[in-house]
């Protein structure tokens, strides 16, 4: 499935192929974990079809790697929003997101749930925006928190859930 915006940018179905791009966009997307390339591959392959690669001219320039939570079928999990920087601002982070939600592996999604640390400002405003673009509730709440899961070694990382949607 592709689509093409005035800008150029193709949204598509990622493959293995998009997975060592992927890690290298990762690296440039600070504060984003950089993960394991093999981790990648997986995003691109194993959970393709509830993740969205965005291409301009060939390069990757935008993707959003995703999955269903097995035991709550109808939530859509965003582990990491990544837009190189020459491709920001012009809300293809939104685009993404919305492109995910018309995906038939998403037919029964209902809500969207993500985790942000605290200093993350950008993905903080990008699902504020979506949940109000969509007059979604938004409820946010500690999901692992940097004590007690991550031994002070990590911010705590705030569960954000937007639905119904």
């Amino acid at each position: 499935m592709k689509i093409m915006d005035a800008d150029s940018i193709q949204l598509h179905v990622p493959t293995s192929e998009d997975g060592l791009p992927l890690h290298r966009l990762i690296q440039q997307c600070p504060p984003l974990d950089p993960n394991s390339v093999y981790c990648n591959l997986l995003h691109c392959s194993h959970f393709a079809s509830t993740s969205v690669a965005a291409k301009q001219g060939g390069e990757l320039v935008g993707f959003i790697s995703g999955y269903v939570i097995p035991e709550r079928p109808d939530t859509l999990f965003i582990w990491q929003v990544a837009v190189a920087e020459s491709a920001r601002g012009r809300g293809l982070a939104s685009q993404m997101l919305t492109h995910l939600l018309q995906r038939p592996a998403c037919s029964d999604v209902r809500f969207m749930e993500t985790t942000i640390t605290p200093d993350n400002q950008g993905s903080w405003a990008l699902f504020r925006r979506f949940a109000e673009s969509r007059q979604a509730p938004l409820k946010e709440s500690v999901e692992f928190d940097r004590d007690r899961h991550f031994s002070g070694q990590h911010d705590s990382e705030w569960l954000v859930r937007i639905g119904p949607l």
